[in-house]
């Protein structure tokens, strides 16, 4: 297991941490419009019954250590989550799959929007973890690296499976097995972020683009496209591009990618590296193309006509933000029951038809179809096979290869 020690941040962690409180993940919007045809099916139960399908209780872990659990005397659950990440009704003030679960289990959900970022927050929990102490939540969600550390730190529980019969059976296989949580023991995603190629068909006046070379090598786009300055979105798929898998890449394939995107920079066929505030580039048609998150095109294309997306032949980057219960948690199994509860079709239809981001449930589309027709055709909403296939997550990197990395990228990026 590996040990917490509390240090400074190296000055390219550093960087990393502004890049993102500036324009980054912790600048990313998780919302979309609420539909008015979801307003009234949000709003009713009819949700089935919870089930037991006879997998067996997980072992016994020396990565995580519980409290005493108290899910049964206390029938509640502290859930803290991302803004604006949660369906909301009409008023924008209640959530209604949070109040159907109250109903059928009576467990009340204390819910918090109170992650803003997972650097942030990380510092906010970890003077109890590393302490051994009840961070005061049940069910925390943070984006996959983070959680991957947390897991190493031995600082979250591993999973009860009997208490997540739908969440074992329906999970997507494009998320099943992440290389830092094997067969998902302590985590369950919350939702998926695809990474892929956002174009403006006006700016591009016939321009083919289908992959990050035509990005990056045709002269007509110079200065009018743009990269993430996510490292591992604008890496993933530069990697791809080169041919290069971006689970099993080697220190000098990572360097190879940096020296053709600086190329790059330097011809300025790069106009420059955003965070989510690439949405009024390529609007305005700033840029031709972009390094985009999927949960923003959606949006995009639905107000403009002109956006639209590509997924590379080489694929495109996926990664994911994860449920997890802290070590210490007092409510453990309200906490499990809730992560399942959103691995059943409905409620997962319908969180994903006001959030517009990738559903991890198999089986959703028929429900979602009912709510959003649109949405359940939409394959960055709910990828088909095909798509699947090509999607690819960024590997765990240990702490030296991260500042090494990080180190290479702000030199590239200018952060």
């Amino acid at each position: 297991m590996e040990q917490y020690e509390p240090e400074r941040l190296t000055p390219p962690q550093a960087a990393a941490v502004r890049r993102g409180l500036r324009n980054g993940r912790a600048a990313l919007t998780r919302r979309s419009l609420l539909r008015a045809s979801a307003a009234g099916a949000l709003a009713t139960g009819g949700l089935g019954a919870l089930s037991a399908c006879g997998i067996p209780p997980a072992g016994q872990t020396a990565g995580g250590t519980s409290a005493e659990d108290h899910s049964a005397e206390e029938k509640t659950v502290n859930f803290s989550n991302w803004t604006e990440y949660m369906d909301v009704d009409a008023s924008g003030k209640r959530h209604p799959t949070l109040e159907a679960f109250t109903r059928r289990t009576g467990i009340s959900v204390k819910y918090s929007e109170d992650i803003n970022d997972n650097n942030e927050f990380f510092g906010k929990i970890k003077p109890q973890l590393a302490a051994g102490q009840d961070t005061g939540r049940d069910l925390i969600v943070l984006t996959d690296w983070l959680a991957a550390r947390l897991i190493r730190l031995g600082w979250v529980q591993k999973l009860d499976a009997s208490l997540l019969p739908h969440a074992y059976a329906n999970l997507s296989s494009q998320f099943r097995s992440p290389d830092w949580d094997p067969g998902r023991a302590y985590s369950y995603p919350w939702q998926g972020i695809s990474t892929v190629i956002a174009y403006n068909k006006k700016a591009l006046d016939g321009i083919e683009v289908t992959s990050v070379s035509d990005m990056l090598d045709n002269s007509r786009l110079k200065g009018r496209v743009g990269f993430l300055t996510e490292m591992r979105d604008t890496m993933g798929m530069t990697l791809l591009d080169m041919g290069k898998d971006p689970a099993k890449f080697s220190d000098d394939d990572y360097a190879a990618a940096i020296a053709r995107l600086q190329k790059a920079v330097d011809s300025g066929q790069i106009r420059r590296f955003t965070g989510n505030d690439y949405t009024s580039d390529i609007t305005s048609g700033d840029f031709a193309a972009c390094i985009a998150w999927a949960g923003d095109v959606v949006q995009l294309k639905a107000d403009s006509p002109d956006i639209d997306f590509v997924i590379p032949d080489s694929g495109y980057m996926t990664s994911s933000d994860n449920m997890l219960i802290p070590n210490k948690a007092r409510h453990k199994t309200n906490a499990e029951r809730l992560m399942d509860y959103y691995y059943e079709p409905q409620p997962a239809a319908r969180l994903a038809a006001y959030i517009n981001y990738v559903c991890p449930v198999d089986g959703v589309q028929p429900e979602l179809a009912k709510i959003d027709p649109e949405a359940a055709k939409n394959p960055l909403i709910i990828p088909d096979k095909a798509m699947q296939a090509k999607s690819h997550s960024f590997r765990s990197l240990s702490a030296t290869e991260e500042t090494a990395y990080e180190a290479q990228f702000a030199k590239l990026t200018g952060a």
